[in-house]
Protein backbone atom coordinates (compact mmCIF):
# COMPACT_ATOMS: atom_id res chain seq x y z
CA UNK A 1 0.00 0.00 0.00
CA UNK A 2 1.31 3.43 -0.93
CA UNK A 3 1.35 5.92 1.92
CA UNK A 4 -0.07 9.37 1.39
CA UNK A 5 2.36 12.23 1.15
CA UNK A 6 2.31 14.64 4.02
CA UNK A 7 1.70 18.34 3.46
CA UNK A 8 5.39 19.25 3.44
CA UNK A 9 6.20 16.72 0.71
CA UNK A 10 3.23 17.88 -1.35
CA UNK A 11 4.39 21.51 -1.11
CA UNK A 12 7.94 20.47 -2.06
CA UNK A 13 6.74 18.65 -5.18
CA UNK A 14 4.46 21.53 -6.14
CA UNK A 15 7.28 24.08 -5.83
CA UNK A 16 9.74 21.95 -7.82
CA UNK A 17 7.19 21.33 -10.56
CA UNK A 18 6.66 25.07 -10.89
CA UNK A 19 10.44 25.67 -10.97
CA UNK A 20 11.04 23.14 -13.73
CA UNK A 21 8.40 24.85 -15.86
CA UNK A 22 9.80 28.34 -15.40
CA UNK A 23 13.56 27.98 -14.86
CA UNK A 24 14.58 28.59 -18.53
CA UNK A 25 17.66 26.39 -18.26
CA UNK A 26 18.98 27.88 -15.02
CA UNK A 27 20.20 25.50 -12.31
CA UNK A 28 18.28 25.15 -9.08
CA UNK A 29 19.78 26.40 -5.80
CA UNK A 30 18.63 24.14 -3.00
CA UNK A 31 19.43 25.14 0.58
CA UNK A 32 18.98 22.87 3.58
CA UNK A 33 19.33 24.12 7.13
CA UNK A 34 19.59 21.66 9.98
CA UNK A 35 19.90 22.62 13.62
CA UNK A 36 23.71 22.36 13.41
CA UNK A 37 24.76 23.07 9.80
CA UNK A 38 23.79 24.72 6.51
CA UNK A 39 24.10 23.01 3.13
CA UNK A 40 23.67 24.44 -0.39
CA UNK A 41 23.64 22.72 -3.79
CA UNK A 42 23.37 23.84 -7.39
CA UNK A 43 21.41 21.19 -9.27
CA UNK A 44 21.03 20.82 -13.04
CA UNK A 45 17.66 19.10 -13.43
CA UNK A 46 18.13 18.38 -17.13
CA UNK A 47 21.29 16.35 -16.55
CA UNK A 48 20.24 15.20 -13.08
CA UNK A 49 23.59 16.23 -11.62
CA UNK A 50 24.91 18.47 -8.87
CA UNK A 51 27.05 21.27 -10.33
CA UNK A 52 28.43 22.68 -7.08
CA UNK A 53 27.93 22.21 -3.37
CA UNK A 54 28.99 23.97 -0.18
CA UNK A 55 28.27 23.55 3.49
CA UNK A 56 29.34 24.82 6.86
CA UNK A 57 31.29 21.56 7.25
CA UNK A 58 33.75 22.40 4.42
CA UNK A 59 37.41 22.64 5.38
CA UNK A 60 37.60 26.28 4.24
CA UNK A 61 34.85 27.31 6.64
CA UNK A 62 35.24 24.92 9.56
CA UNK A 63 37.92 26.99 11.34
CA UNK A 64 36.27 30.37 10.68
CA UNK A 65 32.81 29.67 12.05
CA UNK A 66 31.76 29.70 15.67
CA UNK A 67 28.75 27.50 14.89
CA UNK A 68 27.48 26.05 11.64
CA UNK A 69 23.87 27.18 11.89
CA UNK A 70 23.83 30.93 12.48
CA UNK A 71 23.60 33.94 10.19
CA UNK A 72 27.37 34.27 9.84
CA UNK A 73 27.59 30.66 8.68
CA UNK A 74 24.85 31.28 6.11
CA UNK A 75 26.76 34.27 4.72
CA UNK A 76 29.99 32.29 4.42
CA UNK A 77 28.28 29.30 2.79
CA UNK A 78 26.60 31.70 0.35
CA UNK A 79 29.92 33.24 -0.60
CA UNK A 80 31.49 29.81 -1.07
CA UNK A 81 28.66 28.45 -3.25
CA UNK A 82 28.75 31.65 -5.33
CA UNK A 83 32.49 31.30 -5.93
CA UNK A 84 32.10 27.65 -6.92
CA UNK A 85 29.19 28.49 -9.21
CA UNK A 86 31.18 31.21 -10.98
CA UNK A 87 34.05 28.76 -11.45
CA UNK A 88 31.62 26.42 -13.24
CA UNK A 89 30.30 29.28 -15.40
CA UNK A 90 26.91 29.65 -13.70
CA UNK A 91 25.70 33.26 -13.57
CA UNK A 92 21.98 32.86 -12.77
CA UNK A 93 20.09 30.37 -10.62
CA UNK A 94 16.54 29.67 -9.46
CA UNK A 95 16.03 29.48 -5.70
CA UNK A 96 14.29 26.29 -4.59
CA UNK A 97 12.56 26.99 -1.31
CA UNK A 98 11.41 23.38 -1.00
CA UNK A 99 8.39 23.04 1.25
CA UNK A 100 9.33 26.03 3.39
CA UNK A 101 7.93 29.53 3.07
CA UNK A 102 10.22 32.20 1.72
CA UNK A 103 10.55 35.11 4.14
Amino acid sequence: MVAKLNQFDRRTRRVRKHLTQTNKGRPRLSVYRSSKNIYAQLIDDRAGATLAAASSLDKELKGKLKTGADKAAAVEVGKLIAARAKAKGVVAVVFDRGGYIYH
